[in-house]
């Protein structure tokens, strides 16, 4: 496993920490990493919830739950017509 070192830490969020490994009976180390671990549990699914960040990882799952999922009663030719006919003709751009 890796080791971090974190500097700075407030002395109020440090009295709190302790204060919580007391009362959990856990080590200081092992009360931080419970935190750590809640606290981006519960950023990391905010943000997929936001759309805001989905790792490539996360995105590729996504992918291949849909594999094979979709149903349609058109043959593969009529649902190529159909996206080309909606496409619009886009935007002029002048260089």
């Amino acid at each position: 496993m890796a080791s971090l070192t974190v500097r700075n830490i407030p002395e109020d969020i440090l009295e709190r920490i302790r204060a919580l490994s007391t009362a959990e009976r856990r080590s200081l180390n092992n009360e931080i990493l419970v935190i750590l671990e809640r606290g981006t549990n519960l950023e990391y699914e905010e943000k997929i919830h936001q759309r805001k960040f989905l790792s490539k990882s996360t995105q590729m799952e996504l992918w291949e739950q849909l594999v094979g999922t979709w149903k349609d009663s058109r043959t593969a030719s009529e649902i190529i017509e159909d996206i080309y006919s909606l496409r619009t003709a886009g935007t002029d751009v002048e260089l």
